[in-house]
């Protein structure tokens, strides 16, 4: 396939990508709307444990069975990769019911566990309605994954972006909608709402499903006309070729599982560890519920824009490390970081200083949800570097690493999270979970210098020359924010709380780019993307 094609296919899926976290991003809002910080944690509960078995259940399917078929469509061995397609979905149809009743029989024992053995608002039986309605989607996702996966190994990234789209959309209006009816139309109960909110990632896999079901018999003729050009010169067995491909899988798995597993640590021990520390019990959970479900989504806006464009660079850095070209790889992982630090952390340290505002423009006014987002912002910043230096090392080839990484971070975060949740309450799960992050990224690091000989003295250059632009501009924030108390206190109302945010991003932001325009910062970034950056060749 040529290069414009490859790279036209890169685009399309970034794209489906992007609009399918924009989509995840936007539906919080009008959930809070209808259902407040109350039920955020009976939602959490679901969707926790369904990520991990939706994570257990799938395998790193999409990229292992891309990687699988693209290996083999390279050695002309088409019929290896359709091999695998026909026992695949076999292999995972039985992977998806296996999941699905482990999901749906343990959801009564796993319901004490997750509630820190204490029943509150919700009892251990509403917590397992939810569990067990959204288990159901388990039936199908896996299967999806992997046709995901064999267009992908085809380059055809099409059907993977239009099916994560039409899978996100329909997922969204059924929840929406449903909450709705349940609650304002019918007048029912919380409980019942919830459970119908998580039964759409059901619904929203069917749509998902049905799109790719399609492609698949538009372009099965076409698929076909490859298999008569095979040699037929490659016997593997299957237990070789499922050998190859959990050893393409377990890198991805560990990756995705990241934010799932440290989400179930503070599942099984935060409600505990804060009645421990003199808490009442729904206390605790409304601040688990802004933590894992409400303050997650918002930490994932100024990362998703800045590792989408960093992890873009990342088949330039792969192919630069297979050919053996040293310099140009190099400047690109160099170019890589820099971008990524530069979006990542002005964004992270405004969206933390306006931690108050923002959760009242997003939500509603509530101190708690400000104060615990103030704290949570931040960890979105080694989150976005361990993202990018997992991908990196996947592009090198030492994966590995990745998962020492991940697995020492999680040891972490297990150890710290409950003294830390008794010294400092609800903030202490979230340093704990800081804390991991970092040291994950630290190990991602160390090896990427270890195999590629990467100089990080530029990186270390240009990133004080940031936090120097940083500096000014919290204290820009800090002074807008001081006047803006007087005038618009946004505790009022959520109009006030997004003019307060408006107007203090605007100003944050703007003194942010003007100095890294006039230093020239945003030329050496992006001036080979933007050439109205390039002030040099302007004069």
């Amino acid at each position: 396939m040529s290069t414009s094609n490859i790279l036209r296919g890169t685009l399309i899926l970034t794209v489906g990508t992007m609009l399918s976290r924009i989509l995840g991003l936007v539906y919080i809002f009008p959930f809070h709307a209808m259902v407040g910080n109350d039920a955020g944690d009976l939602y959490s509960y679901a969707y926790v444990l369904y990520s991990v078995f939706l994570s257990a259940a799938t395998l790193g399917v999409p990229l292992a069975v891309s990687k699988f078929v693209a290996k083999y469509n390279a050695l002309g061995e088409y019929s290896v990769g359709r091999k695998l397609f026909r026992s695949g979905i076999f292999v995972m149809s039985v992977s998806g019911i296996v999941s699905f009743l482990a999901l749906f029989i343990l959801a009564p024992y796993l319901s004490p566990i997750v509630m820190g053995g204490e029943e509150g608002m919700y009892s251990f039986e509403d917590v397992t309605y939810v569990v067990r309605m959204v288990s159901v989607a388990l039936l199908l996702v896996p299967i999806m994954s992997l046709i995901r996966g064999f267009f992908q190994g085809y380059e055809s990234m099409g059907p993977t972006a239009i099916s994560q789209v039409v899978e996100q959309l329909v997922r969204i209006i059924f929840l929406l909608g449903s909450l709705y009816v349940i609650l304002n139309v019918l007048e029912g109960d919380m409980t019942v709402a919830i459970g119908f909110a998580t039964f759409a990632a059901f619904i929203g896999a069917i749509g998902g499903l049905a799109i790719l079901v399609w492609y698949w018999f538009k372009r099965k003729k076409h698929l076909d006309t490859f298999l008569e050009k095979d040699p037929d010169t490659v016997e593997i067995s299957y237990k070789s070729m499922y050998k190859e491909l959990v050893s393409y899988a377990m890198p991805f798995v560990f990756v995705g599982l990241a934010m799932p597993l440290y989400q179930l640590i503070d599942t099984l021990s935060f409600n505990r560890a804060m009645v421990m520390a003199g808490y009442a019990i729904d206390d605790a959970r409304i601040a688990f519920g802004i933590i894992n479900n409400y303050g997650q989504k918002l930490i994932m806006i100024p990362i998703t824009l800045a590792t989408a464009f960093a992890l873009s660079l990342l088949p330039a850095i792969t192919k630069s490390f297979i050919n053996g070209q040293h310099h140009s790889l190099q400047k690109q992982l160099s170019v890589t970081l820099q971008i990524l630090l530069f979006l990542t952390v002005p964004a992270c340290i405004g969206l933390s200083l306006l931690g108050g505002p923002a959760y009242a423009a997003f939500f509603s006014y509530d101190p708690l949800g400000g104060q615990l987002l103030t704290w949570y912002a931040p960890t979105a910043i080694p989150l976005a570097i361990f993202t990018v230096t997992a991908s990196v090392l996947q592009g090198i080839n030492r994966q590995k690493y990745t998962v020492v990484g991940l697995a020492i971070g999680l040891l972490l975060k297990l150890v710290l999270n409950y003294p830390f949740i008794l010294l400092m309450g609800a903030e202490g799960s979230i340093v704990a979970t800081a804390v991991g992050y970092t040291a994950s990224v630290a190990v991602n690091l160390w090896a990427i210098k270890k195999f590629t000989d990467f100089d990080y003295s530029m990186v270390l250059r240009r990133g004080l020359l940031m936090t120097i632009f940083n500096i000014i501009m919290i204290g820009a924030v800090l002074v807008a924010l001081y006047f803006l108390a007087g005038f618009v206190p946004y505790s009022e109302g959520r109009l006030q709380a997004i003019i307060v945010v408006g107007v203090s991003a605007i100003v944050g932001a703007g003194i942010y780019f003007f100095l890294s325009y006039r230093s020239n910062l945003l030329m050496y970034l992006f001036g080979n993307r933007f050439s109205f950056l390039n002030r040099k060749e302007r004069g």
